[in-house]
C-alpha cells in the first residue's frame, strides 16, 4: 500500500499572513469591474427611485438650466460682449457640474456605504470611483442638449474639437477621482470634510471662464492671467469651449485665435499629467489610511 502523503494533524502551512482586504488600490477596482458596475447601477437607480419620469429628468434638468441662462444673460441682460453667451456658459457648466458632483459624492461615498464595507472585503477605492462614473453618466444628456443647441448656429463636429472634449473629460475624471479619494478617507476620520467640500465647490464656478470670458481675465490681470491657467478646471472649460462654443460663432478661426489662450492642447496635456500625479499621491495616502476605515465607521 502506498504511503499516505496527507499532512499530520495540526500541521501549519508555512506562509506569510496577509490581510483579507484588497491591497492593489485602483488596479484592484478594475479587476472587480462587475462589482463596480453594480455599484454604479445601484446609485443611478436609487437617484430616480419612485420617480415617474425616471431618467428623463437627466435631460430635463440641463435643458431647464440652459433655457434659464438664455433668458437671463441673452434676453434680460443683453450680454453682447461674448457671442452666443448662453452656450459659452453652458459648456462651462458641464465641466463644473461633472467635477463638483464627483467631488461631493465621492467625499461622502465611503461613509454612505459603511454597511457594505463592514460586510464585504472589497477595494474601498471602488466607492469614490463609482461616484465619478455616476457623474460621468450624467454628462451624456448634458452633451446631447449642448449639441442640439449648437447645431442651429452652424456648429459641426471636428477632429480637434472632439479631441479637446476627450482631453477635458480626462482631466476632470482624473482630478475628480483623486480629490474624491483623498477627501473620502479624510471624511471617515472627521465628518467636517463633507461640509468643507460643499463650501469649496461653491467657488468653482467663479474660478473658471464660464460666466465671464477668458479675455476679461487677460484684460484685468495682464501678465498674471498666466497663473490663472494653472487651474486644471479652467483649462478643461476652455477645451470644452473649443469643442463646442467656438464652432457656433460667426468666425470660428478668429474666435479660437482671440478668445482662447495659446497652446491650449499642450496646456491640457500638462494638466492631465499633473492630475494623474495627484491621483497617484491620493492613492498612496488612501492606502496608508484605509486599514483604519472599518473601525472608524463604527
Amino acid at each position: 500500500m502506498a504511503e499516505s502523503t496527507r499532512p499530520p494533524a495540526g500541521h501549519v502551512v508555512d506562509a506569510p499572513l496577509t490581510s483579507p482586504a484588497a491591497t492593489q488600490g485602483l488596479l484592484e477596482v478594475f479587476r472587480h469591474r462587475y462589482l463596480l458596475k453594480l455599484l454604479v447601477r445601484r446609485e443611478i437607480s436609487a437617484r430616480y427611485s419612485g420617480s415617474f419620469l425616471g431618467l428623463i429628468w437627466s435631460y430635463i434638468n440641463p435643458l431647464s438650466q440652459f433655457l434659464i441662462y438664455v433668458f437671463i444673460f441673452t434676453l434680460l441682460l443683453g450680454r453682447d460682449r461674448t457671442e452666443n453667451f448662453a452656450i459659452h456658459i453652458f459648456t462651462g457648466l458641464i465641466v463644473v457640474h461633472f467635477f463638483t458632483e464627483t467631488f461631493n459624492a465621492g467625499t461622502r461615498s465611503i461613509v454612505r456605504n459603511k454597511a457594505l464595507i463592514r460586510k464585504m472585503s472589497l477595494p474601498k477605492e471602488m466607492f469614490p470611483v463609482a461616484s465619478m462614473l455616476v457623474s460621468l453618466y450624467h454628462v451624456a444628456p448634458q452633451l446631447v442638449i449642448l449639441v442640439v443647441a449648437c447645431v442651429p448656429y452652424g456648429w459641426t463636429p471636428d477632429v480637434l474639437g472632439m479631441l479637446a472634449l476627450l482631453l477635458a473629460l480626462g482631466i476632470i475624471m482624473t482630478l475628480g477621482t483623486a480629490l474624491a479619494l483623498l477627501f473620502s478617507v479624510a471624511n471617515v476620520y472627521f465628518r467636517d470634510f463633507a461640509s468643507a467640500v460643499g463650501i469649496l465647490t461653491n467657488f468653482v464656478r467663479f474660478s473658471v471662464p464660464m460666466i465671464y470670458p477668458f479675455t476679461l481675465v487677460e484684460e484685468r490681470f495682464k501678465g498674471f492671467a498666466e497663473y490663472y491657467l494653472y487651474n486644471p478646471l479652467a483649462e478643461a472649460v476652455l477645451l470644452v469651449q473649443r469643442a463646442f462654443w467656438v464652432g457656433t460663432t460667426s468666425d470660428p478661426a478668429a474666435t479660437a485665435a482671440t478668445e482662447l489662450p495659446d497652446h491650449l492642447f499642450t496646456r491640457g496635456l500638462v494638466m492631465l499629467a499633473i492630475s494623474a500625479l495627484v491621483l497617484v499621491l491620493a492613492q498612496l495616502v488612501f492606502r496608508s489610511l484605509e486599514d483604519k476605515i472599518p473601525e472608524r465607521l463604527n
